[in-house]
């Protein structure tokens, strides 16, 4: 961890959040929260994909924050399909908007964590606070019931995913006239792939500002 890396604890809906804290060399442009893949399936908020996602924010000039969901690594209580996670989110955006006032907040996740951003987002969009933008990798479309999200979202997902389908990502971003992007020869964990979400995050963000 470096000198721009904090990790800290929140007081949760169900006990204590472990969190990752990672900032910008100069004075923040936005907030950034990021989501990690489905616990119970090993994902903690040191996946490599979130990892790859929070330093892609801090490039862009954003405070980022990750922390691990209930029941993962120091983070207390127990899975709740979503639903608890979500209100985690919520406890995770009020700090950081607390700590980083006037600031927009993006908001990402892989997998399960995409799940978890759109019905956060869903969640700003009817207290009348959208998030700025959300970025999705590997979006949980056939996994989970994934509300829509606005047609700005960037997708990314993997040629070769065969844990959540391009078919079933398309299946669910055709009605929201959405683009897909989509890195060839990626598997679900995008191995050996990591720079491409990067690159391509940067990219979009940056041409759309």
């Amino acid at each position: 961890m470096n000198k721009y890396s904090h990790k800290f604890t929140l007081d949760g809906r169900a006990g204590k959040m472990q969190c990752i804290l990672d900032l910008p060399e100069a004075a923040p442009r936005g907030i950034a929260l990021v989501a990690h893949p489905h616990p119970l399936y090993g994902g903690t908020m040191e996946n490599k994909v979130a990892q790859t996602l929070a330093r892609t924010f801090v490039n862009l000039g954003y405070a980022t924050a990750r922390f691990n969901f209930r029941g993962v690594g120091e983070s207390e209580g127990v899975h709740d399909d979503g639903r608890g996670e979500v209100d985690d989110m919520e406890v995770m955006y009020q700090h950081m908007t607390e700590q980083y006032p006037g600031l927009p907040v993006a908001l990402s996740g892989f997998s399960f964590g995409t799940f978890v951003q759109a019905q956060f987002q869903q969640r700003l969009i009817a207290e009348g606070r959208p998030a700025e933008r959300l970025v999705l990798v590997g979006t949980a479309a056939g996994k989970w019931p994934m509300p829509p999200v606005p047609a700005d979202t960037i997708l990314i997902h993997g040629e070769l995913d065969d844990t959540i389908t391009l078919q079933e990502v398309f299946d669910w971003a055709r009605p929201l006239d959405i683009p897909v992007t989509v890195i060839p020869g990626a598997d679900h964990f995008f191995h050996r792939k990591l720079g491409h979400i990067k690159n391509l995050v940067v990219e979009m963000w940056r041409r759309d500002i």
